[in-house]
């Protein structure tokens, strides 16, 4: 019995499956169609993979055309809609439901237009966070937003979330990123919103957009900044004796007003099992370990670095080490982004992401500890320290029901922290269903009901991306 609950499917869509498919396949080359039941199994879940369901089908459009015509279709027939990009969401924002057609973003892959002049590129949503910037790297720009699974992710599923990533710090996350988007209704209707302009008129429905979940139309295009590769960047690692000694350098670093470009958190567990993987070079002999990027020309890195290693000793700094290449950089950055795929290989885990303010970063970090320990699990913290965005990774056993509640409700109580901490529930994976039933542990009725408004607006029968976000119960007013 998993403990988060799904509604119960609709029989008479069910019934109907084999119509709506052929349907399908009135529209779209069967290429573009899956319905066999071992195809459909690559669709059951998303990264969140202790919940599965099979859905009804799934469907891959090549244009925004295609979406149009399938979600005016499944619109007319009744059939509830699952976004899906690469499926690399944390939070079950892409499992789907047994009543419900995935429709995936992986053929919109091309890069339509880059615009060096003005800074933008517009880009099919299915691209991958990374193939943005390999696209435009070679003319000295880059795409600022880098989840870890930046190789894998897409654009559709980065605008989806919000996501952040290790360089959110000094760059922004998606939103502050997304200039314009190309959207499909769930009636099929298609509509431009923003464009190549930094800011437009009227109300801000982009801002609305980005972070919406797959519960407010499904992106097909969108129209991004590009930046200039800094002169030169250098990480630097710091090791501390205690998780608490580095959560308050942190809150030290950023009180200055010094912002680097990224400083990211690693506790032992988390080092230990990394440089397993990696072979970076991370120290083994601390209790928690920063990493720190400064840009800029050379003298502007020393300058900074400097400020920022005098800090450090304030707090009690053990190990020192800058990355002397371009080669040990990137060795740097490549432990970090594999960290939570070299946990997967020594257990199954879940990855939060709750916030906390940097001032209570060294406590919510102690009370993460003491809530795993207590319910006899073990947890590995790597995260976005500059932005207080912490992914504790709370590993059990996935074949052990009782296991895998314990690390369920260790999860949420770390989650709780964060919100009375001043925090909030999440940092860049978003609610999806992982999160959903302690929204109201953020937000009281009335927010709520002021949020399902919105979304009622776009999707006035709820058919897009349902049970996630919302509690079960939650009913707009």
């Amino acid at each position: 019995m998993t403990h988060i609950a799904f509604p119960p499917p609709d029989p008479a869509i069910i019934a109907r499956r084999a119509d709506i498919v052929a349907g399908l396949l009135a529209i779209l080359p069967s290429e573009c169609v899956i319905s066999s039941e071992n195809e459909r199994r690559a669709y059951e879940t998303d990264a969140l993979t202790a919940y599965r369901r099979l859905p009804l089908a799934v469907v891959l459009p090549r244009s925004t055309e295609d979406v149009s015509a399938v979600l005016r279709y499944l619109h007319a027939e009744g059939v509830k809609v699952v976004p899906r990009g690469a499926g690399t969401s944390l939070s079950g924002g892409a499992i789907p439901q047994e009543d419900a057609v995935v429709v995936g973003v992986s053929k919109l892959n091309r890069i339509l237009e880059v615009d060096y002049a003005n800074r933008v590129a517009r880009v099919q949503a299915g691209v991958t966070n990374l193939g943005v910037s390999d696209a435009i790297m070679g003319d000295g720009f880059f795409y600022a937003p880098d989840p870890s699974s930046q190789l894998a992710c897409t654009v559709a599923g980065n605008i989806g979330m919000n996501s952040g990533g290790a360089h959110c710090l000094k760059h922004g996350v998606t939103t502050n990123h997304i200039l314009g988007v190309r959207l499909v209704l769930i009636d099929g209707t298609v509509v431009d919103i923003g464009g190549a302009h930094m800011d437009a008129p009227g109300l801000d429905v982009l801002g609305l957009i980005v972070g919406h979940e797959g519960q407010l139309g499904i992106v097909t295009e969108a129209t991004v900044r590009i930046l200039r590769i800094a002169e030169g960047a250098r990480p630097v690692l710091f090791g501390f004796d205690s998780s608490e000694e580095a959560g308050a350098c942190v809150a030290d670093i950023i009180g200055h007003g010094i912002v680097p470009v990224a400083m990211e958190f690693m506790d032992k567990l988390a080092i230990e099992i990394t440089e397993a993987f990696a072979h970076a070079g991370y120290p083994l002999d601390v209790g928690a370990m920063l990493i720190v990027e400064v840009e800029g020309s050379d003298a502007e890195i020393d300058a900074q670095l400097l400020e920022i290693t005098m800090i450090a000793q304030k707090h009690n700094v053990r190990t020192i080490r800058q990355s002397q290449s371009a080669m040990e950089a990137a060795l740097i950055w490549k432990g970090r982004k594999s960290a939570f795929g070299a946990t997967g290989r020594i257990a199954d885990y879940i990855c939060m992401d709750g916030t906390a303010p940097l001032g209570k970063l060294a406590f919510v970090l102690k009370r993460t500890d003491e809530i795993v320990a207590g319910f006899g699990l073990r947890v590995a913290n790597v995260f976005h320290a500059g932005d207080g965005n912490m992914h504790p990774l709370i590993m059990y056993n996935v074949n052990d029901p009782a296991e895998q509640a314990k690390a369920e409700q260790a999860g949420n109580e770390i989650l709780k922290v964060c919100v009375e901490a001043g925090g909030c529930l999440t940092g860049e994976h978003g609610v999806g269903i992982e999160k959903r039933d302690l929204m109201l542990f953020q937000f009281n009725q009335t927010d709520l009901d002021q949020q399902m408004r919105v979304r009622a607006v776009f999707d006035p029968r709820w058919l897009l991306n349902p049970a996630k976000v919302f509690p079960l119960d939650g009913r707009a007013a």
